[in-house]
């Protein structure tokens, strides 16, 4: 009967896998009696699965590693639960957790590949790197003796190579392209910090602007500091990007939260099965007080990000612009094991204060729920907001009287659709190969005298348009094959412009250079500030 012997071989595995997991969690053992094929005793459902792993490692016809078997059956497991219930093994637990904590151990350089070598692009001010005398436009050509440029060594290989244990030491070889010399610098690795505030700058005299690219344990304290100094330069006005922020530690985001919230609000809660709903209500006097609030977030948006959203939105304290955010609400707990990995279980659902559950369906599976932002893209939900079909029933009212949406993330108040202009077959092409970083990064390095002269965003600007650095861009690519209609180029000339620009600023001044200059072809920021200003989008 081939049916029913596929269908035994389908989940005759997966069986066994259910049966080989737990096991590592309950640790009880059984016994055969004197050699007996058979065990002496009916066991308890608590001590089967533990009592497969003893038995395999016991009894089986060749030697087995029961360490990779549950290594390779407890992803298997988790994937029956929920999309976010993960393992993570003993070598990838260090990496995980250093967004989250908001720092790694390394050396304290930025740095990028060009033409198979390691260009220094800016040192971390106070890291071992910028105290040793490494400069910007330094190229690395060895780490401990071992030769990195001119080898197409991978660049995580490198990142490897470099990072090591806080007061470790590493001896990094570079050449010095403006003086021609080599050099061997040693250098103790130190805590380096990881901002998760990409910026924060003034766009007109009381509208402030603040970009957080995730959520860690430094994000609560980066944001009051970025805040304080927008505060003194006259912001009345803010607008916080979350777009493309998958989250991260929930903590910090109920504390934004809070500062833009008056006391006794609640912010977010969670429930779960096995949890009891716990309210999380802001707890200070509103440090926000008197600032207008717009809240940028698109499909990238997810999880602590939506916490804010919701808990903006729903308080009606301020506007949610762009598109549909992620859609995940499911809050997990991490549990580390005695050889260094680590578990982190769904264990709740959190809800905005109307009610609402934003965790969007996993019922159909994952591949269908990590697939979910393409068929979004599909149905024309990016281009026109009408395209979500919402369901009556998770409608919610705020307290000022707007209907919101619970079942699959936060959806706008202010929609924004996807910007398009520009975006000709041309430009997906060179996009597609890098070609405007790579310039970039070349003429960067090769008006390195230059460009370090300025230190405002605009002297950039003039300085760039003064020599016409698309023009320059476009003989380059031409030299590569890329040749351009004439439609093509008036159509894409903008968006290549700003980018080449944003791009140069940012290997000087980093993102101080990079978003002021970007904003410029920034469709949502743009409609945010009229928002803002008192001119509906």
């Amino acid at each position: 009967m081939p049916g029913k012997n596929s269908r035994t071989a389908i989940w005759l595995p997966v069986a066994l896998a259910c049966c080989l997991v737990t096991g590592m969690f309950i640790g009880n053992h059984f016994h055969t009696h004197n050699g007996s094929q058979l065990p002496v005793k009916i066991f308890n459902r608590q001590d089967k699965l533990s009592s497969v792993l003893d038995f395999i490692e016991s009894n089986y016809v060749d030697s087995v590693k029961i360490d990779s078997i549950e290594e390779s059956i407890i992803p298997i497991i988790l994937e029956k639960l929920d999309p976010h219930s993960i393992y993570i093994p003993p070598r990838e637990l260090i990496g995980v957790n250093e967004t989250l904590r908001g720092n790694f151990d390394g050396i304290g350089v930025q740095f990028n590949m060009q033409n198979d070598s390691i260009l220094v692009i800016q040192t971390v001010k106070g890291g071992p790197s910028e105290k040793a005398g490494l400069l910007a436009g330094d190229r690395i050509i060895s780490v401990d003796g071992v030769t990195v440029a001119g080898v197409k060594m991978p660049e995580d290989s490198i990142v490897n190579r470099l990072r090591g244990e806080k007061n470790s030491e590493v001896k990094v070889g570079i050449y010095r392209k403006r003086t021609r010399e080599n050099h061997v610098y040693t250098l103790k690795r130190g805590i380096i910090p990881v901002s998760s505030i990409d910026v924060g700058y003034m766009i007109t005299s009381d509208i402030g602007y603040i970009k957080i690219n995730t959520f860690s344990q430094t994000t609560y304290p980066e944001f009051q500091e970025v805040l304080s100094k927008l505060k003194r330069r006259g912001c009345h006005k803010l607008i916080i990007d979350l777009r493309g922020n998958a989250g991260g530690i929930m903590d910090p985001a109920i504390r934004i939260a809070d500062d833009f919230l008056d006391k006794g609000k609640l912010i977010v809660y969670t429930q779960g099965h096995s949890r009891a709903r716990e309210e999380f209500l802001a707890t200070q006097e509103d440090s926000g007080e008197n600032i207008d609030l717009a809240i940028l977030i698109d499909e990238g948006s997810a999880s602590a990000s939506e916490i804010v959203a919701g808990a903006i939105q729903d308080n009606d304290r301020g506007w949610i612009v762009g598109r549909r955010s992620f859609g995940k609400g499911l809050v997990q707990e991490q549990a580390v094991m005695n050889d260094g990995s680590a578990l982190r279980l769904t264990t709740a659902r959190y809800y905005t204060p109307t009610g609402r559950s934003i965790q969007k369906s996993y019922a159909h599976g994952l591949n269908d729920y990590y697939h979910d932002i393409a068929q979004r893209y599909k149905k024309g939900e990016f281009m026109v907001a009408d395209s979500i079909h919402f369901i009556d029933s998770l409608k919610f009212t705020t307290p000022g009287g707007r209907i919101v949406y619970g079942g699959g993330g936060i959806m706008p108040d202010y929609f924004v659709p996807y910007d398009t202009s520009g975006i000709t077959p041309f430009f997906l092409k060179i996009n597609t190969a890098g070609l405007i970083y790579k310039y970039a990064l070349t003429y960067s390095d090769l008006h390195r005298d230059e460009l370090s002269a300025f230190n405002r965003v605009d002297e950039f600007v003039d300085y760039l348009d003064s020599k016409d650095v698309s023009g320059s861009f476009k003989t380059y690519i031409s030299s590569l094959g890329y040749n351009p209609t004439t439609f093509e180029w008036k159509e894409s000339k903008l968006i290549i412009r700003t980018q080449l620009k944003a791009y140069i600023a940012r290997n000087f001044l980093d993102n101080e250079g990079f978003y002021p200059v970007i904003q410029a072809i920034d469709n949502t920021l743009n409609q945010a500030v009229e928002l803002l200003k008192g001119k509906t989008p």
